[in-house]
């Protein structure tokens, strides 16, 4: 199995940015812990803060990978692009947010992305993306 995560603006930051809001870890040992916990499964990872960059990678792997975890960031709530993107390709994407964005900023609490995704983590920190993968790994597994 071919799985991306891919992260959006400012998640580079984690571990340093807010850490009330998103935690103290950064997300690269989150990453190799989780590879080794998952060492069955093919794990790549790419976070951009550029709209476009994401839009390039989410159409790059969409034909080929068995499953796209996204955290668009603040892209969730303003990019057409990404949820086009998502639109137009085969791979099964679930939508992450390590905050509960509906616990946040009014502004937050829209998805633009979310009706192109086959699901939704919100707020359960980095956990989210492990349920996420669980249930990739699952999916796959039972088709």
């Amino acid at each position: 199995m071919k799985i991306l995560i891919v992260n959006g603006p400012n998640l580079n930051l984690l571990g340093k940015r807010e850490p009330e809001v998103y935690g103290n870890q950064d997300f690269e040992s989150f990453f190799n812990k989780i590879k080794s916990n998952f060492s069955d499964c093919e794990l790549e990872y790419f976070q951009s803060n550029i709209e476009g960059e994401l839009v390039g990678k989410i159409q790059e792997v969409g034909f080929s990978y068995d499953g796209i975890i996204l955290n668009a960031g603040a892209y969730t709530h303003t990019s057409v692009a990404i949820s086009d993107a998502i639109a137009a390709v085969t791979t099964p994407v679930i939508e992450v947010h390590i905050s509960n964005i509906y616990a946040r900023e009014e502004f937050r609490h829209k998805s633009i992305i979310s009706k192109e995704c086959i699901g939704m983590i919100s707020g359960l920190g980095l956990e989210g993306y492990l349920l996420a993968l669980t249930y990739l790994l699952n999916k796959k597994q039972n088709s």
